[in-house]
């Protein structure tokens, strides 16, 4: 890319702005005063970026951005890099999926890894709760039936049914089977 040069870029923006303008004047004749003001809002950037010496700084930023992606498509060190990141980013998801399975072991003082206790629950909060063999079996926190228990009302004993059978009591109720 050729280097910033003040000698070739002063006439080439007093020209876009020349343009610029002629273009506003354009376009104030035919649309209104709002569309050749903004016409002439944007015609007189070129010269200000120049004249501050923001176009420098832009230039700078443009050339620097296309050698770097010139440098990234060309250079097999810079591939390299890539596929080194990339592998890092695998090995860290797998490394999160594999300490997630094998959950947490502690190493005891004898310096072995002690089994991972189970998290223990009352069996009623496992109710409805799907587990890896199935859905846990809808009596299993009931207590024992007892033949009073049997006599209950049906509210009591929908009360102690799982949600699959207060869905299926709902349905037989409407009528659907």
């Amino acid at each position: 890319m050729p280097d910033f040069n003040d000698l070739t870029l002063l006439p080439f923006c007093v020209g876009l702005t020349l343009l610029g303008l002629i273009g506003s004047w354009a376009a104030w004749r035919r649309r209104g005063l709002a569309s050749g003001a903004r016409g002439v809002a944007w015609s007189l950037l070129p010269v200000s970026l120049y004249l501050t010496g923001l176009l420098e700084v832009l230039w700078d930023v443009v050339k620097s951005v296309s050698n770097w992606v010139t440098n990234l498509i060309f250079s097999p060190s810079v591939w390299a890099g890539v596929a080194l990141f990339g592998v890092s980013v695998v090995l860290y998801v797998v490394s999160g999926v594999a300490k997630g399975r094998r959950g947490s072991t502690e190493k005891a003082s004898t310096g072995k890894a002690s089994k991972p206790q189970p998290a223990t629950r009352p069996a009623a909060d496992a109710i409805g709760e799907l587990t890896a063999s199935g859905p846990a079996p809808a009596d299993a926190g009931k207590p024992a039936k007892t033949p009073k228990a049997a006599k209950a009302p049906k509210a009591a004993k929908g009360q102690e049914s799982s949600e699959f059978d207060e869905i299926e009591d709902i349905l037989k109720r409407h009528g659907i089977n």
